[in-house]
């Protein structure tokens, strides 16, 4: 096998061909034929008209394939038509000799390179949105379009794609997407993820892959060239839950002799939210907020914050929603607080030491999680706890938080305060530490990581069912439960349906897994007997 490493864009895992997209050569511009700017104006204005019908005519195919999000991103581009800073751009260059094609085209390179350069992430990812619709525009006026696709189902690569493409195809054509230009903030991105399309970028694109096997693990940002059976096994085990996922059970999850494990979602992202509601999911047992911090200039602002972390409290009608303070450091670099370099940046300044040493950074999360608390139950977890000055430290540091917005009049509500149980020193330690909160949520990834010393990468000797792993898992239980805390597992351990009954005879209380995952663990739960 030949292993690609790249970044994580939508979640899931598929197998199949790979198919590298080609464009049938477009007709030149304007031929022979004398052109006036007039009559490019005319073929400008036909073509935004052409796209504009085409982008309505998905309206269908969208809310079915991606539900509110979709068209909601189609009504976004339809809008983006219709701007007039745009369009007089555009008609302005026509007007001084360019063709239709030529004055589009750079009137979104304008664009693109004006959102750009700016400070906000959500911003600096429209400008692939401005250079996706340009393009569109632009097809229509050359009449240029996508190669079809193989009558298969594939894996599909491409330099980058725009959501009017993707729905166009449908998800019925797609296993997954290898895109080299794609930011996660994206409309691509998010419309991938709202299809449910496992999608990684990777920096170049070889021509050597095109009709090779491969296995796409989105989660993980990695593609697998010329996969082996054992591989192409589990794969075909995720599908099968995935399937079944696409129809959520109505009933809990409950073994057989009466034990009720409560199932959360693991998100990444907003969007996520009402895919972990129609798989059954009983709340959000992880909401990664690194989304809002990586990718960018600057500290994303407290309000930007609240309005992200207020419409999932929302979006889950009522259902808990647990956030984890900002896990950045090691492999989730922030190059804008200019950090010391570390020898091992595994083992340095991360998760809750960073925050910790950063109070400008970490006040306005923790200020923007108590607003969002007005709207919903909120827990937050700091991650990587090793020690427990670090507990108290932070949990001191909420309390400032709040003492603040009840000064200044702020709505706000109340927060339940957990950790993460990721480093064996936090398992070691557990007793002590569950004094101080309300639930441990076991990371099983860095825990295994580190009670193993090594790498997830090192597939010989990193094993999450290593009896050391377990050990500590059974450690922090019984310590939670002689304290009153509850207990999570929200690692990828979770979603192991070979050792679901393991867990849950450990004293595990709840499992925290991908939304795709849980109506299969709900079925495997169901004939459980823990007599």
């Amino acid at each position: 096998m030949e292993l690609i490493t790249g970044r994580p864009i939508a979640p899931g895992v598929a197998a199949g061909p790979i198919h590298i997209l080609r464009q049938d050569t477009p007709r030149p511009d304007s031929g022979s034929c004398p052109t006036t700017p007039q009559r490019e104006l005319d073929r400008f204005h036909l073509a935004c008209r052409q796209a504009a019908e085409e982008l309505a005519g998905m309206e269908s195919a969208a809310q079915t394939q991606a539900g509110q999000t979709g068209t909601d991103l189609l009504h976004i581009h339809a809008m983006l038509l219709e701007d007039p800073d745009f369009l007089e751009t555009s008609e302005e260059l026509i007007r001084n000799g360019a063709t239709a094609q030529e004055g589009v085209m750079e009137a979104g390179q304008r664009f693109a390179d004006a959102f750009s350069a700016m400070d906000d992430p959500y911003l600096q990812a429209r400008a692939a949105d401005i250079t996706g619709l340009a393009q569109h525009v632009s097809d229509r006026i050359t009449g240029r379009r996508d190669a079809p696709l193989p009558a298969v189902p594939v894996l599909l690569a491409a330099e980058s794609l725009s959501p009017a493409q993707l729905l166009g195809w449908g998800r019925e054509r797609l296993l997954g997407l290898v895109l080299t230009h794609c930011a996660p903030s994206s409309h691509t991105a998010i419309l991938a993820r709202a299809m449910e399309l496992p999608t990684v970028q990777v920096s170049a694109l070889e021509k050597h892959w095109q009709g090779r096997q491969a296995v796409l693990d989105g989660t993980a940002g990695q593609l697998r060239l010329d996969p082996d059976a054992a591989l192409l096994s589990q794969v075909q085990t995720f599908e099968d839950n995935t399937q079944e996922a696409r129809q959520p059970s109505q009933f809990p999850a409950v073994t057989s002799d009466g034990r009720k494990v409560a199932l959360l979602a693991n998100i990444g992202h907003p969007e996520e939210a009402g895919r972990a509601l129609a798989r059954g999911a009983e709340g959000i047992g992880l909401f990664r907020s690194e989304f809002l911090f990586l990718d960018r200039d600057c500290c994303p602002t407290e309000e930007e914050q609240f309005l992200l972390y207020r419409q999932v409290v929302q979006a889950m009608e009522g259902r808990r929603v647990v956030i984890r303070t900002l896990d950045a450091g090691a492999d989730k670099p922030l190059p804008y607080l200019d950090l010391p370099r570390e020898e091992n940046p595994a083992l340095g300044r991360r998760g809750i030491r960073l925050s910790l040493t950063r109070p400008g950074l970490f006040r306005p999360q923790l200020r923007a999680i108590l607003r969002a608390a007005a709207f919903g139950p909120v827990s937050l977890m700091f991650p990587m706890v090793s020690a427990l000055d670090e507990v108290i430290r932070g949990k001191a540091l909420l309390e400032e938080c709040r003492r603040e917005l009840e000064a200044e009049g702020v709505p706000m509500g109340p927060v339940e305060v957990g950790i993460m149980i990721e480093t064996p020193a936090a398992a070691l330690i557990a007793g002590e530490l569950a004094r101080e909160v309300s639930f441990f949520s076991i990371g099983t990834n860095d825990l295994t990581q580190y009670a193993l010393a090594a790498d997830r990468q090192e597939a010989a000797a990193y094993d999450p069912h290593h009896p050391a792993v377990l050990t500590l898992i059974g450690m922090a239980v019984e310590a939670a439960h002689r304290h009153g805390c509850r207990v999570a597992l929200c690692g990828e351990l979770g979603a192991d349906l070979e050792m679901t009954e393991q867990l849950l005879r450990l004293g595990v209380d709840e499992l925290s897994a991908s939304p795709s995952a849980l109506p299969g663990l709900r079925r495997h739960i169901r004939e459980l007997d823990l007599r």
